[in-house]
């Protein structure tokens, strides 16, 4: 997913972290059916900067004004729409309901287990709609573990009995990423966003019985490092071997972010089985000049005029996990290098944003001096730091339980109870 960021602060994760009691990863937990207290509410970004939306709930809503006291009440079923007026909001629906010249309205089911509709997709918990600089911001107001159904299905696809401590595991690295990045994006007026960019979160639809359950029988439990819940990284395929931290993020020196040899008995990566495990992509000349024209000015500095026609791009370094860390780009007049995790966004597919992972291997075809054809061939998808999902379900599907899984990715690292 992905890549895992810094985490942000917040006063409640001092609190968490005070009630947490901790269990060595070796130890398999008794994971209790529900949390020890009430779940703690994480905020969502749903959608940032829309002109309007439109609202419904099953069981009908109230829209509470700014201030928190109720404006109007829609019935069950009832399409209403909120749109920017000024520098506030306006919603609006049937029978001439109006609330107008707010800076935020909220809706809240009539209810309790009563969803929400944005823009036809169904939430659980409220919707907090707000003005934004350049529209509305549709906040997503919901308990954590309502929250995580939407998130494991999402992340880990709709997966069988076989892989339910890979699902479990997962369900306990995004409790802990989202635990510990609450209030991280408090100046855009939530904690995190709903993609990848955090992590995915789908909503009501993309949940499923052996993703709920796998959040319920995990309720709580979180990663930590002496006490603390971790920098809770992951990403969807390793190919046989994590990244430590450093290697893709500067400020990743975690001592639980090592790079992991992710092997079986028989010295065959668990993530095999991932439709990712192998890949190729391929630029023809003209394709690849097209790429580092939109792409190396941003990266490199490199006049855009000054790139084509690219003559050659060679690999010159690799991380000890054998990722590409720096390649050298021959062009027109002269040569530039790109580092790190830019090199991966520089060499993009073409229509995509990034290749998929830092492990390939190039090949140039020529004719004469001029670059006809680049081929990557390569293994891996993500930055492959930490929790290797592929690999996650290859050792369930091993018999490895979601606390052995966690240790393997994380090791050093205890699960703790959160709440």
């Amino acid at each position: 997913m992905k890549s895992r960021r810094q985490p942000g602060g917040s006063a409640l994760v001092a609190v968490l972290i005070a009630a947490l009691a901790t269990c060595t990863p070796q130890e398999a937990p008794e994971l209790a059916p529900t949390p020890l207290t009430a779940s703690p509410e994480i905020r969502i970004g749903l959608l940032v900067g829309m002109p309007r939306i439109e609202v419904a709930a099953d069981s009908g809503f109230t829209i509470l004004d700014a201030d928190g006291a109720s404006a109007a009440v829609a019935e069950p079923g009832a399409a209403w729409r909120v749109r920017v007026a000024g520098s506030g909001v306006t919603a609006e629906g049937g029978g001439g309901w109006q609330v107008a010249g707010q800076v935020s309205v909220t809706l809240v089911p009539r209810v309790a287990a009563g969803l929400l509709s944005l823009n036809g997709r169904w939430y659980r918990g409220r919707l907090m709609v707000t003005r934004d600089r350049s529209g509305l911001t549709a906040v997503n107001l919901v308990p954590i573990e309502e929250y995580l159904a939407g998130v494991v299905a999402s992340e880990m696809g709709r997966r069988d009995s076989s892989d339910a401590e890979a699902l479990a595991a997962q369900a306990i690295v995004s409790r802990t990423f989202a635990i510990r990045n609450l209030g991280k994006r408090a100046a855009e007026g939530f904690d995190l966003l709903s993609t990848v960019v955090d992590q995915a979160y789908g909503g009501v639809a993309a949940e499923y019985p052996l993703a709920r359950s796998a959040v319920a029988r995990t309720a709580g439990q979180v990663v930590t490092w002496r006490g603390v819940p971790i920098d809770a990284f992951f990403f969807s395929t390793c190919a046989g071997r994590t990244a430590a931290g450093t290697e893709v993020f500067t400020a990743a020196d975690r001592p639980y972010l090592i790079s992991v040899r992710d092997v079986d008995g028989e010295g065959q990566p668990y993530c095999r089985i991932s439709p990712r495990y192998r890949w190729r992509e391929e630029w023809t000349g003209g394709q690849l000049d097209g790429v580092l024209q939109q792409s190396l000015p941003s990266a490199t500095g490199a006049p855009a005029d000054q790139i084509a026609p690219v003559r050659g791009v060679q690999v010159v370094r690799r991380s000890s996990s054998d990722r590409v860390t720096r390649v050298t780009i021959t062009l027109r007049r002269s040569s530039v290098d790109v580092e790190g995790p830019a090199v991966r966004q520089v060499l993009h597919p073409v229509g995509e944003t990034a290749l998929r992972s830092a492990i390939f291997q190039l090949v140039e075809s020529r004719e004469g001096d001029h670059l006809t054809r680049l081929t990557a061939d390569g293994a891996g998808a993500g930055h492959g730091v930490g929790f290797c999902q592929w690999g996650a379900v290859g050792r369930a599907r091993a018999g490895q339980d979601a606390s052995t899984i966690l240790g393997a990715y994380f090791p050093g690292t205890s699960l703790s109870r959160a709440y």
